[in-house]
């Protein structure tokens, strides 16, 4: 297919572009920033009125529906707002230690309107706070979510169901918390719009090129996707990477650090300006979607990331408490690596812990291999998909800290600490059921 078929086919919602069985659904994303500038006046009136009598937001909310405003509050420098992506409960006591929660707009956001981590924060403020109507949900239309919504006096904004989570960050799942922050909209999504019509192009589209460029690189053996860390964008590269190509055995391996290595590409990431975020969100996933095509893959499905969840499930109906325990040789394991392998730290560790990973870090990048991290559960809705449906060439190395004393979560028969538990337990369990390469480690010993 010519790059000019390529690009016809894609903007004509041509599902042969990719494996011919139901991506055409998925293509929602190529005219959502149209639509949303269509919507600028309804969403800033929508933010002036949740904001009153506000001192500080709180977006409660996983993967694709927290990591494009994560990269929005670092870019724009946004103090008062606070993106809750960790079940930690130590880092719940320390987020509601810093809130006067009569005074805090609580934003919960889940395309399923299922996610466990979302529904359980949202049941813990809603709780705490004492009024859910100082609330906003965004969440796909007939979801649980919406339902409980309604039934407690929550507003509601409907996302578009013909979007992926991690395709979301021009929609409802990134744009109403951008204006949330004060952000002007408009003037992010006109960036975006000027995007999308060059990527309609053959000559000089943007999109089409990196794509290419991302694809024809792993075609000839250079899968490690080397990213710059700007403004924190690369968080949500890595799950629009990870997720949409590592899967039946290939992918895209987002590497945060300097690596020049035969198998590595350097694409850029072109932020002069935070306003660039509207291009570069649509850049990044008309890509995507360009070296999915190369890859002969599905690059909106997520075939691997159930196998996580339902060992979560499992982990949290078992009896008794859940030790995660040291387990696994770190030493031997660095001995087995082969030419290509890379290591990830998982750490199920309180974020605030972040900065004792270091040493840890640096004694495995003096094995010269590549070494990337995530914090858990964060990366489960990210690179997770990567892990487990990828090329088998990751060596995981799980990360514990100590999670205190138990948080409640009403209406469950579990807390916050059991909970984070078993997302560790469970994802350990289902990495080592692929015949992954992993050890666990506690964080002091690390």
């Amino acid at each position: 297919m010519t790059p000019a078929e390529l690009v016809e086919r894609i903007w004509a919602h041509d599902e042969r572009v990719w494996t011919g069985r139901d991506e055409a659904r998925w293509l929602g994303w190529l005219d959502e920033p149209i639509r949303l500038l269509a919507r600028v006046d309804e969403l800033l009136d929508l933010a002036q009125v949740a904001l009153a009598d506000v001192d500080d937001v709180v977006l409660l909310g996983m993967g694709g529906s927290s990591l494009a405003p994560e990269v929005m509050r670092r870019a724009f420098g946004v103090e008062r707002f606070h993106v809750l992506d960790t079940t930690h409960p130590q880092a719940i006591r320390a987020l509601e230690a810093q809130l006067d929660l009569q005074r805090t707009l609580f934003v919960v956001s889940s395309k399923s309107g299922g996610t466990i981590e979302t529904r359980s924060q949202a049941d813990y403020f809603w709780e705490r706070a004492g009024d859910p109507r100082r609330s906003l949900a965004i969440t796909d239309p007939g979801s649980g979510l919406e339902e409980l919504a309604t039934e407690r006096g929550v507003a509601v904004v409907h996302g578009e169901p013909t979007i992926g989570g991690r395709y979301s960050a021009l929609s409802p799942f990134g744009i109403v918390p951008a204006a949330l922050m004060g952000v002007d909209v408009a003037r992010l999504l006109n960036r975006a719009e000027e995007m999308r019509e060059a990527c309609r192009l053959v000559d000089g589209n943007p999109g089409l090129e990196l794509g290419l460029d991302l694809g024809r690189n792993w075609v000839d053996g250079r899968d490690k996707v080397v990213l710059e860390a700007s403004a924190g964008f690369a968080l949500w590269v890595e799950q629009l990477l990870a997720e949409s190509t590592g899967k039946e055995g290939k992918g895209l391996v987002p590497i945060v650090e300097p690596y020049d290595g035969h198998d590595a590409q350097h694409p850029e990431i072109e932020l002069p300006d935070p306003y660039e975020l509207g291009q570069e969100f649509f850049r990044w996933e008309f890509a995507t979607a360009v070296a999915g095509h190369l890859m002969n893959i599905n690059p909106f499905d997520q075939p691997d990331v159930q196998a996580a969840k339902d060992m979560t499930t499992k982990a949290l109906e078992a009896a008794g408490e859940l030790p995660l325990a040291p387990d696994g040789d770190l030493d031997a394991m660095l001995g087995e690596a082969r030419d290509g392998d890379y290591l990830f730290v998982q750490a199920f560790i309180d974020p605030a812990n972040e900065d004792r990973l270091p040493p840890l870090i640096e004694r495995l990048r003096a094995t010269g291999r590549l070494v990337s991290w995530g914090l858990g559960p964060r990366y489960l809705h990210s690179t997770g998909q990567l892990h487990k449906g990828g090329p088998n060439t990751g060596l995981f190395v799980q990360v514990v800290d100590d999670l205190g004393e138990e948080l409640p979560i009403p209406g469950r028969d579990f807390g916050f600490r059991r909970l984070f538990a078993a997302q560790a337990a469970g994802d350990f369990e289902a990495l080592r059921m692929r015949e992954r390469r992993i050890v666990r480690l506690r964080l002091e010993d690390a």
